[in-house]
């Protein structure tokens, strides 16, 4: 059956049918949190959701499609998050300690949907069996990053520095920071994300 995920000649979808979707993805996200990744079956995630197999087979290609819509949801609300909390501001220092903090703020009231994400992260394969996520994938953030950096640099509140190198460094320790907390709930997620704002600011500081 085909998906109505896709992107050539995609429907418009009903609000009956994108509650639906938003509750399967929910579902998925609570699977993949409580039993991983090779235990998040379709019929499982079916039964979570109090639906039929065939009414996620309605709406999602199969699991492969199923995760990339969780993780392309985790990371939208991410993102609607750190902006909405760098609204208004102005200098790069401060919307590069605002990206930390805020980012570090979404994940820690929405545990389940970090622990899912670190589950298809590492597990999810392209069919020529590399991960379907990585640094290949990552453009769109590290060019995000590096507008922050530039903008530093031209307001001179940064020295001068290569900022894709800068990009890269901030957007994995980012996710080393969660992947460390995933692992040591009892972590100060808060302050590790104050002391890798400092560390970051500090390094590219004039």
């Amino acid at each position: 059956m085909r998906s109505e995920n896709e992107s050539s000649g995609q429907k418009t979808r009903s609000f009956i049918e994108e509650a639906r979707r938003s509750q399967i993805v929910a579902s998925t996200v609570e699977v993949l949190a409580e039993a991983g990744f090779a235990q998040a079956s379709l019929a499982r995630i079916a039964k979570h959701a109090g639906v039929s197999k065939g009414v996620i087979s309605y709406h999602f290609a199969g699991k492969d499609e199923l995760m990339e819509e969780v993780v392309e949801r985790t990371y939208a609300a991410v993102v609607k998050h750190v902006l909405a909390r760098m609204e208004g501001v102005e200098s790069a220092t401060e919307l590069l300690r605002t990206h930390v903090l805020a980012a570090a703020e979404h994940m820690r009231d929405h545990p389940a949907q970090l622990k899912a994400l670190g589950e298809i992260l590492v597990n999810l394969r392209t069919a020529d069996g590399g991960l379907r996520y990585g640094v290949r994938t990552n453009e769109e953030v590290y060019r995000a990053l590096e507008s922050i950096y530039r903008l530093g640099q031209e307001t001179g509140e940064f020295r001068t520095f290569d900022t894709r190198v800068m990009a890269v460094t901030h957007s994995a320790a980012v996710d080393d920071m969660f992947a460390y907390w995933t692992a040591h709930p009892g972590h100060d997620l808060d302050a590790h994300a104050r002391e890798l704002a400092g560390i970051l600011e500090r390094a590219c500081a004039r």
